[in-house]
């Protein structure tokens, strides 16, 4: 038998890819209630949570770890929905761990949400729970060693005398941040919650979001995340995430950045004043291969700033912004591809949560910036990964396809197993599995099945649903380079299976 099948069989059938691989039959999800597409008195210093989610948030807070999962399955068989339990974790992550003193490690409980629930609505109704099982475990992980490291921190209550009128609010908010005023930050944000409605929120939290290089693109990734994530759960629920993202935003080292010239602030800066030098109508512009392979090659020599000045060059030439997207996506895949580390694989998921801005606002100016600052991003990754040690010469331009040894889908099972030990092979086979069957689909599935079952961190999700995502926004010529270069950081079959998907069968068969 086939260790992939065709789609309907590999992800309904009894003899799925669970048990292929050695985990059993995920046949138990079919007895489940199916996640529909439609649902994709308190202490004054502790932050207060709405009402109607309090008490899920509190069986997550309360519940020891190694009976979450069975004490959530217990609630969804009473009626938990999947939207209320999504908000629930996010809100316990928010509430206490603090995003301090980076914007990553433990603070991915809350990171990863957004991925953890883009897995699930990508996924046949029956597998939706499985992400979201994997993320409440990992909670319990990242809050037991908040307790640790930061002696049980628990977001505060807001200063309701100091929260500003909702005429005052925005310009306090631009204030503060522009000032890393953190205090006046946190009042700032909640009054504007309250008033401004969230778009106009999101327009200028995503400038902040990419305003610098600190925590590798944290800061940009936490801004999409947030909103993908409150645009399921509910604007309601916004106020106390809001003002974990500003905390995060502010997270810098040494003195106030806006008293001094810090290296992962000048592109921002300098771009600011780049995006005016660039033409009225830049939105329209040809599709161009060569353009693309232009600041493809350009990008790994150039400096931030000579990156983002190709960038301007190429869009006052007439160059489309697609073909600009094209190729920072595949210079981010080439970063991976050339060093397989966690350095490389945030330049992947920045490059996804800059693009997410890009699409979403509705300001050109911040539009155009996404770009610039992505450019500029991309180099100072590179930079980061050389001091991280071997950088391959491999490039995108030396990926050759090499046929698998099986066809159809059961080239699909060889190039997940060849990943595990030879993975350029691998990368080499699935750029000839693309080419040849005219889609990734089934590529697509196996990956995203493959984390379900063998997962075990943050970077797991989180790397595999902005590329799997991104695949999709990618001019056809490059979209197969696009996936094979990333393959290398995605689950191999030969891994060990996680322990989650066998425990949630369980929790809900009991």
């Amino acid at each position: 038998m086939s260790l992939f099948q065709s789609r309907r069989s590999f992800l309904s059938s009894g003899a799925s890819t669970g048990a292929l691989l050695g985990l059993g039959n995920l046949g138990f999800l079919s007895q489940l209630r199916p996640v529909s597409a439609a649902e994709a008195g308190l202490d004054p210093n502790v932050v207060k949570l709405n009402p109607d989610i309090a008490p899920v948030v509190r069986l997550i807070e309360e519940t020891p770890r190694e009976r979450l999962l069975e004490e959530v399955a217990t609630r969804i068989g009473s009626g938990l929905s999947y939207r209320d339990l999504l908000a629930g974790l996010l809100l316990a992550g928010v509430k206490n761990v603090e995003p301090r003193p980076s914007v990553g490690h433990k603070f991915h409980t809350v990171l990863v949400v957004n991925s953890a629930h883009l897995a699930s609505i990508s996924s046949p109704e029956e597998h939706r729970w499985l992400p979201i099982f994997w993320a409440l475990d990992y909670y319990k992980s990242a809050e037991a060693r908040d307790v640790r490291e930061r002696g049980d921190w628990t977001m505060s209550g807001v200063d309701e005398s100091a929260v500003p009128t909702p005429s005052s609010a925005p310009q306090a908010f631009t204030e503060a941040m522009d000032n890393w005023d953190e205090s006046a930050a946190d009042v700032a944000i909640v009054g504007l919650s309250r008033s401004a409605g969230a778009a106009r929120v999101y327009e200028q939290l995503f400038r902040y979001g990419m305003r610098d290089y600190r925590s590798i693109g944290h800061k940009a990734i936490y801004v999409a995340n947030s909103w993908r994530t409150l645009q399921c759960i509910g604007w309601h629920h916004a106020e106390p995430v809001l003002r974990s993202l500003v905390e995060a935003l502010q997270m810098h080292e040494g003195s106030n950045p806006s008293k001094r010239d810090a290296e992962a602030d000048l592109p921002f800066r300098r771009n600011l004043e780049l995006v005016e030098q660039i033409r009225e109508g830049w939105q329209l512009g040809a599709i161009d291969g060569s353009a693309t392979q232009e600041l493809i090659a350009g990008l790994r020599t150039a400096s931030p700033q000579e990156a983002s000045e190709l960038v301007v060059d190429l869009l006052n030439r007439g160059v489309s912004p697609q073909s600009i997207w094209d190729g920072l996506f595949v210079s981010a895949g080439e970063l991976l591809m050339r060093q397989p580390g966690i350095i490389a694989l945030h330049a992947v998921t920045t490059t996804n949560a800059l693009r997410f801005a890009f699409v979403t606002t509705g300001d050109d100016q911040t539009r155009l910036l996404s770009m610039l600052q992505n450019a500029a991003f991309l180099t100072m990754f590179r930079t980061t990964m050389a001091g991280r040690g071997t950088i391959q010469d491999t490039l995108v331009d030396d990926l050759q396809p090499s046929p698998p040894d099986a066809s159809g889908p059961e080239a699909v099972g060889e190039i997940f197993a060849d990943l595990a030990d030879a993975p350029a092979s691998a990368a080499a086979k699935t750029l000839s599995y693309l080419n040849q069957a005219g889609g990734a689909r089934d590529l697509i599935d196996a990956a995203r099945v493959l984390i379900f079952l063998k997962g075990t961190n943050p970077h797991d999700y989180k790397f595999s649903s902005a590329v799997l995502e991104d695949y999709h926004s990618i001019s056809e010529p490059w979209q197969n380079i696009y996936l094979a270069s990333n393959l290398f950081k995605l689950c191999d079959s030969k891994r060990p299976d996680n322990k989650l998907v066998g425990r949630t069968r369980s929790a809900f068969e009991a």
